[in-house]
Formats: C-alpha cells, sequence, structure tokens
C-alpha cells in the first residue's frame, strides 16, 4: 500500500473519532454555529502546524492559481458540503448521515473519470465496491446507543446528507487540482481561510452571528469543537489532500469512507449494540482494503 492509501486511512481515522465529537457540540450550539467555529479553530491549529512543520505560519507562498482551486475546493466541500452534512447530523442523526456518505467514493471516482481523465483498475473498482458494500452493510443495521435520541428520518435530511456528499466529492477533486506542486498543510489553510469567509456570509445572511457569539461561551461545545477541528478539518484534511495527490481520486474517497466500520469500537463502548451484519461488513470492507492494497 502507498502512502497516499495510507494517509487516507489516516483520514478515515481521524474523522471517526471527530464525527463524535462534532455531534455532541452541534447539539448543544446548533450546525451554523458549529461550522463556523470548527473552522477557525482548524485554522488556528494548522497555523501551529505550519509553524512547526515548514517554519512558515501562513501559505504566503502559494500561487495565485493554487489560491483559486483551494479555495474553491474549501466553499465547495467545507462550506457548501459540510452544512449539509451537519444540518443532517441533527436531522437525522450520525449513523444515518453516514450510511448516505458512502456515496462519496462513487461520486469522486465519476467527477474524477469525466475532469481528470482517471479510470480505476478493475482490481481498484473492485475493492472499491467491496469496501462501499461492506460500509453500508455495517452502518445500516446499527441500532441506537442506550438512552441516546435518534432523530426521525426526513426526506430533507436525506437529501442534506447527499449534498453533503457531493459537496465532499466535489472538494476533493478541486483539492487534486490545487496541491499540484504544493503541501499538504498549507493548502488545508487556504481552504479553512475561503471556509471561514463563507460561513461568516452564511451566518451574516440568516442573522446567526449574535447566537455564534452565544455559542461560543458554551465551553462543553467548544472543548468537543476544538478536539474535532483538530482531528477533522486540521489532521484528517491535511491526510485527505495528501491523499488524493498521491493516489486515485476514487481509491483514496473509498479508503476515507471506512470512518463508520472504525467508529463500531467507539459505539460499542457507548452502548450500542453490534449485530452480524455489523462484523460481516466490516469483514467486507476489509477484504477491499486489501483488494485495493494488492492492485
Amino acid at each position: 500500500m502507498q502512502s497516499g492509501e495510507l494517509a487516507a486511512l489516516g483520514t478515515a481515522t481521524c474523522w471517526t473519532v471527530s464525527s463524535l465529537a462534532f455531534e455532541t457540540s452541534a447539539r448543544r450550539i446548533g450546525s451554523l454555529s458549529l461550522n463556523l467555529a470548527r473552522v477557525i479553530l482548524a485554522f488556528g491549529w494548522l497555523t501551529a502546524l505550519a509553524l512547526v512543520t515548514r517554519g512558515l505560519p501562513l501559505p504566503t507562498d502559494a500561487t495565485s492559481a493554487q489560491w483559486g482551486w483551494l479555495a474553491a475546493s474549501g466553499i465547495v466541500g467545507i462550506v457548501l458540503g459540510d452544512l449539509c452534512t451537519f444540518r443532517a447530523y441533527v436531522d437525522i442523526g450520525a449513523r444515518r448521515t453516514m450510511v448516505v456518505s458512502t456515496s462519496v467514493p462513487i461520486f469522486t471516482a465519476a467527477l474524477a473519470w469525466m475532469f481528470l481523465g482517471e479510470v480505476p483498475t478493475l482490481a481498484e473498482l473492485a475493492g472499491m465496491v467491496v469496501i462501499v458494500a461492506g460500509v453500508m452493510l455495517a452502518v445500516s443495521e446499527r441500532g441506537p446507543a442506550a438512552g441516546e435520541i435518534v432523530p426521525r428520518a426526513s426526506v430533507q435530511g436525506i437529501v442534506l446528507a447527499l449534498g453533503g456528499s457531493l459537496g465532499q466529492a466535489g472538494g476533493l477533486l478541486l483539492s487534486k487540482r490545487g496541491m499540484v506542486g504544493y503541501h499538504a498543510v498549507p493548502a488545508t489553510q487556504i481552504r479553512m481561510l475561503a471556509g471561514i469567509a463563507g460561513f461568516v456570509v452564511v451566518l451574516a445572511a440568516v442573522g446567526w452571528l449574535g447566537r455564534f457569539r452565544e455559542a461560543v461561551r458554551d465551553r462543553a461545545a467548544m472543548g468537543h469543537a476544538a478536539l474535532g477541528a483538530l482531528l477533522g478539518p486540521c489532521l484528517g484534511i491535511s491526510l485527505s489532500l495528501y491523499a488524493v495527490s498521491h493516489a486515485k481520486a476514487g481509491v483514496a474517497a473509498s479508503l476515507m469512507s471506512l470512518s463508520p466500520i472504525l467508529i463500531i469500537p467507539l459505539v460499542l463502548a457507548r452502548g450500542e449494540r453490534v449485530g452480524w451484519a455489523g462484523v460481516a461488513g466490516a469483514v467486507l470492507a476489509v477484504g477491499g482494503v486489501a483488494l485495493l492494497a494488492l492492485a
């Protein structure tokens, strides 16, 4: 398995924990406030990381073309895509949102074929299909954790989750173009700056900036948001950009979609039961990873 594919697995691991942290925070302060808070917190984490790893705290060495592609990626993937995803967390819950998010590798592979000319080999395609099938099987049968209030599924929630998946796929493809000859950490900083600008506009448009100022006073919510921002938008997205720049976009997206498999031990610790379908789906997904490793 090559470095890009290993980075994609690292992305899935980061997103596994961050999804739970963000779900908790969103239920306290709302998805709009959380989205702006997390990109601001993530930019702070990334600035410190860039200073340590590059000696350059800001992406001042990026070309205008890189700024353009990566900023567009931030608007599509972080603002539009995540706005839909985090609202879906509230509407239909993290578990159902993750079920719908299995469509991300499909969208990504299709867009990469249409716009980048990336055609997966038969072995890669088989591995991607097996991973998606395993993830869908694993997450579709899990019930709610003990004491957890799960919102009733709604058409709006499903549509929002699909919009989030399409936004994530589009963001990955735009990032791949912007990452040519550039580093993952400052590239993620550019995406976060676009995300901050985009969410400020959205919150101002809906009159939510006052509520955001109230939300940042919620220490518990901000604590979960800070943890999620470190693991998700900071480390997770940086790894995802490295992954798509060093592997085929569809393959990377398939490996990133393993979060619902990796989350099984965590939901077991929360008191949620996992039946035979969850175990079988995990085994199937691991088999798909093995196919990609051998491809």
